[in-house]
C-alpha cells in the first residue's frame, strides 16, 4: 500500500495536570526528519518522542508539537512559601520604619517576588504513559491520513501506467509496417546507385540498418517496467524511492524510443510516453 507523506493529525488528552494536545504536520522529503517541540518542564521525554516518530515513519519531514493546556489544573500545584512572605513583611515594616510611612509592600509586591510562590513541575514518570498514548493515536491518525492520500495516488498512477501501456501497444502495432517501408526505400535506392555492388554485402547493410530502427528491445523494457510497477503497488513496506529509480528507467527507455523513431506516429508516442512519465514522478516525489 502507498503512503503520501504529506498529512496532519491532533489529538487531544485530559490529564491531571490539564490538556495535551498533540499536532503532527508532515510533509514530502528525502529522508526522515523531525522537529519536536514541547514545553520546557517535558524536555527529558523528547529522545522517547523522537524514537516512537522513527519505528512509524521512513520518509518526511515532520513537525511534532505538544502544547500543554494547565486551564487551573496547575493551581493545585501551586504552593506558598510562607517563611519567606513573613521574611518580606517584616523587612517592610523596617523599611517603612526608616523612610516613613506609605512605602510599604503591596500584595502583588510579595507575589511576584522570586520563591514566594513555588509551581510544582510535572512528574514525568506519572505524565510519560499519558502523553505517549496520546502520541501513539495521533501517529495512528498521521498514517491513516498518508494512507488514504497514499491510496489515492496509487489510483491515479494506475491510470497513467494504462496510458503508457497504450502508448507502447501503439508504438508496437506501427513496427511491421514501419520495417517494411524502409526496406523498400532502402532497396528502392540502393537499386539506383549500386547495381554492382555485391548482393551479400548490401544485406549486411540492411541487417544494421533494421538493427538501428529497431525499437522492440526498448519496447519489452517498457513493458517490464510496467510489469515491476505493479508489484512494487503491492508491497506493504515504503517504495517511493524504487519508485522514483523505475521512473528514470522508463524515462531512459522512452528516450532511446524517440531517438529511434523513423516516422511520425511512433515519435508522437514516444512524446506522449515522456509526459505521462513526467506527471508520474511528480507524483511519486510525495510516496514514502
Amino acid at each position: 500500500m502507498l503512503r503520501s507523506m504529506t498529512a496532519f493529525a491532533r489529538q487531544e488528552q485530559s490529564s491531571p495536570w490539564g490538556t495535551l494536545i498533540w499536532e503532527l504536520r508532515s510533509v514530502n522529503h528525502r529522508y526522515l526528519e523531525t522537529a519536536v517541540r514541547l514545553p520546557e518542564a517535558l524536555r527529558g521525554v523528547e529522545s522517547l518522542i523522537r524514537e516512537r516518530l522513527a519505528a512509524v515513519l521512513s520518509r518526511g519531514k515532520v513537525d511534532c508539537t505538544l502544547k500543554l493546556q494547565t486551564a487551573g489544573a496547575g493551581l493545585t500545584a501551586m504552593t506558598l512559601n510562607r517563611p519567606l512572605v513573613e521574611r518580606l513583611l517584616g523587612i517592610a515594616g523596617e523599611v517603612e520604619h526608616l523612610i516613613g510611612p506609605g512605602t510599604g509592600l503591596r500584595l502583588g509586591d510579595v507575589l511576584r517576588w522570586p520563591g514566594v510562590i513555588n509551581e510544582a513541575e510535572p512528574d514525568l514518570d506519572e505524565i510519560k504513559q499519558i502523553l505517549l498514548g496520546s502520541l501513539d493515536a495521533a501517529l495512528a491518525e498521521l498514517v491513516a491520513t498518508r494512507e488514504r492520500e497514499g491510496q489515492r495516488t496509487a489510483e491515479l498512477l494506475q491510470q497513467r501506467c494504462e496510458a503508457i501501456r497504450a502508448q507502447v501497444r501503439r508504438a508496437r502495432a506501427r513496427r511491421p509496417e514501419v520495417q517494411a517501408r524502409w526496406r523498400d526505400k532502402l532497396l528502392s535506392r540502393l537499386a539506383d546507385i549500386a547495381t554492382d555492388a555485391d548482393s551479400g554485402r548490401l544485406e549486411q547493410e540492411l541487417v544494421l540498418v533494421a538493427q538501428r530502427l529497431d525499437v522492440e528491445e526498448e519496447l519489452d523494457r517498457l513493458d517490464a517496467h510496467l510489469d515491476e510497477l505493479q508489484e512494487v503497488f503491492a508491497r506493504s513496506e515504503p517504495v517511493g524511492r524504487r519508485l522514483d529509480f523505475l521512473m528514470q528507467e522508463l524515462n531512459r527507455e522512452a528516450n532511446t524510443l524517440s531517438s529511434k523513431a523513423s516516422d511520425a506516429e511512433t515519435t508522437r508516442a514516444a512524446v506522449e510516453l515522456k509526459v505521462l512519465i513526467e506527471q508520474m514522478r511528480e507524483q511519486i516525489q510525495n510516496i514514502e
